[in-house]
């Protein structure tokens, strides 16, 4: 266990490193941006480590394994950790994530809304005065893209209304992940215009969740206030059994 915690040190010191050197170059506060630790397929051990470290925010990727990994760590308290869900979100599986997540970055569709504020409405420690925050997931690719994920920008003001319009649910921002073979960059820059037409309409929608381990830099250029980097952090994943 010490050996995997001094590698851990080693990876995430060296990540702090590099947010607080792109935000010293976009003439940002490292404390603007939000490390969201993905632990996709790590062990609970692994998490505990990370808040052991200072780390505030886990990112998830699959329903089973995520809600299996809170429970988990339930021990470590309630404000001690924020849970973000950031994988595809099948409707199904919507009301069982809403009641442990504490952000869903992935609503793409508001198929989804019904499930999440109903899970959300079951979570134990919930008191009526915390919502579920949502980020809008868009998509940057192109019409018909292969794998295409998240919901069309054009259809991103229509959908932030009717996250506004459902009890137990609180619009926070957008997601989106840049396109395979794109320069990140690039990507981003569009993904900058989309945010500045969303807040627009939707002034609270302020966070931004953008960027992972190859691509975080051009991410916070462009005004990333969460960045998802899980290889970076903790090494290649595992294979799955």
């Amino acid at each position: 266990m010490s050996e995997r915690r001094d590698e851990v040190t080693g990876r995430l010191a060296e990540v702090r490193r590099r947010v607080a050197t792109a935000c010293e170059a976009a003439g940002r506060d490292p404390d603007e941006v939000t490390l969201v630790a993905v632990t996709k397929f790590f062990p609970a051990s692994d998490v505990r480590i990370l808040a052991d470290l200072g780390v505030t925010d886990v990112g998830e990727n699959r329903h089973q394994e995520a809600e299996a990994k809170v429970a988990e760590c339930a021990d470590l308290g309630v404000s001690g950790l924020t849970w973000h869900f950031i994988g595809g979100l099948q409707s199904n599986k919507a009301a069982a994530v809403g009641a442990y997540a504490d952000v869903v970055e992935s609503v793409d569709r508001a198929k989804l809304l019904a499930g999440l504020a109903r899970g959300a409405q079951g979570r134990p420690d919930a008191d009526g005065t915390r919502p579920l925050d949502v980020l809008l997931q868009v998509s940057l690719d192109p019409p018909g893209a292969a794998g295409r994920a998240g919901a069309d920008p054009a259809d991103l003001d229509a959908l932030a209304t009717r996250v506004e319009e459902t009890d137990g649910l609180r619009l926070r921002g957008l997601m989106a992940v840049a396109p395979l073979g794109e320069d990140p960059a690039t990507a981003f820059e569009r993904l900058a215009g989309i945010r500045r037409e969303l807040l627009a309409t939707h002034p609270d929608a302020v966070l931004l969740s953008a960027g992972m381990s190859g691509d975080l830099e051009a991410a916070i250029g462009l005004g990333a206030t969460h960045v998802r980097v899980g290889s970076a952090v903790l090494g290649s994943r595992p294979a799955v059994k």
